[in-house]
């Protein structure tokens, strides 16, 4: 293993050891909670301009695969981990998480103490960071940092959304079978792509949608023209990276769309984009919300289900004014999950389809299309 060191916006520079790819990157660290999972974190592209540390401290011993893929590839700028395991044992991995990186040119930094990482994002907040396996001073390295824009200033999406249109044609993962089932649908609707997971995408599926996935960049008229045509019957608004506050043109065609009536349902970034696009702009959260175990009440049911969370920036409390709070975080209390009082819309914040993580919340999907 080669020598990696490291430089964060705080004035910290330690040195590790590297695996997966060489190089220098920049991005915005932060960390996540979730035991397991760590192939479908490094490729959600919700993940695009950042360093995940990982507070699970063995990571790589199962390997990688294909069919957990989130993506067609990986879109963090580098992990960060206390113990790699080069030797993965499963029979289901196909490569170790080293090849997958190198492939993806995604950094790879071990025998770091991620417990100290993360006790320090968490007091002091998510902060840029430098890496780099060929700049080893210091002081070179605080420039590259100080030269380089932040992700509040870079516009992801337009790196991680598909190109073409795409039905998708997979549904939720058997694991008698160990391969994903057929859909079987009964309504049908347009998924506007700003990095979505495939795991959203199959549990939308399996809950009876054709999904035709489509640029971020698709203009509105062109989707209410094939709403009012009633060749679709509503508009899915996927997760993805970066600072919704920046996505300009994403907010005014979904101010369109809801204008126009289309039934709408978002996650994460899908969420958010929906609340500021009805005129409450969103705040970044000191460390955000990224693991497995999350609680979140269900404010109709009351029920308590445990989730998948990965996002910096949350909905605003007096959004109260335009929509029906249906889910709240009990870990700080923040808002979880929107019914827009005079719209066919609704939205979360967590992640219901999990991959990784608990599958409570996979109901949400059934709701959309009832809604529908």
């Amino acid at each position: 293993m080669k020598k990696i060191s490291l430089y964060f916006e705080n004035g910290l520079f330690l040195e590790a050891k590297s695996f997966g790819a060489e190089g220098t990157a920049v991005g915005e660290i932060v960390f996540n909670t979730s035991l397991t999972g760590y192939q479908e974190i490094v490729t959600d592209p919700s993940y695009a301009g950042q360093f995940v540390t990982f507070t699970m401290p063995e990571i790589g011993n199962v390997g990688c695969n294909a069919q957990d893929m989130e993506s067609k590839g990986a879109h963090c700028k580098g992990i960060i981990v206390r113990s790699y395991q080069g030797r993965p044992s499963n029979f289901r991995s196909e490569e170790s998480l080293d090849t997958l990186l190198k492939r993806e040119n995604v950094l790879g930094i071990t025998q770091i103490d991620t417990r100290f990482l993360t006790k320090m994002l968490r007091n002091e907040g998510a902060m840029m960071m430098v890496a780099s396996t060929e700049v080893h001073d210091e002081a070179e390295l605080k420039k590259i940092l100080e030269n380089a824009p932040r992700i509040e200033e870079i516009n992801y999406i337009e790196q991680v959304s598909t190109k073409e249109p795409y039905v998708h044609t997979q549904s939720r993962y058997d694991a008698r079978t160990f391969e994903y089932r057929k859909p079987q649908t009964t309504k049908k609707i347009i998924a506007l792509d700003f990095g979505v997971k495939r795991n959203i995408l199959n549990e939308l599926t399996y809950a009876g949608m054709e999904v035709t996935v489509v640029p971020n960049d698709m203009p509105a008229d062109e989707i209410i023209a094939k709403f009012e045509a009633k060749e679709i019957d509503g508009v899915f608004l996927s997760n993805g990276p970066g600072d919704p506050l920046i996505l300009k043109e994403e907010q005014e065609k979904i101010k369109q769309l809801i204008a126009a009536k289309v039934p709408m349902f978002g996650i994460c970034l899908g969420h958010q984009l929906l609340s500021i696009s009805h005129g409450y702009d969103t705040y970044k959260l000191k460390f955000g919300h990224h693991g497995g175990n999350h609680p979140v009440k269900n404010s109709i049911t009351g029920a308590v289900e445990i989730t998948a969370q990965n996002h910096n920036y949350n909905v605003p409390d007096n959004i109260t004014e335009v929509a029906e709070v249906t889910h709240i975080n009990l870990f700080d209390n923040t808002i979880e999950g929107l019914k827009y009082n005079d719209t066919p819309v609704m939205s979360v914040q967590h992640h219901p389809e999990a991959s990784p993580g608990p599958h409570e919340s996979a109901y949400i999907f059934t709701a959309f299309r009832e809604m529908l």
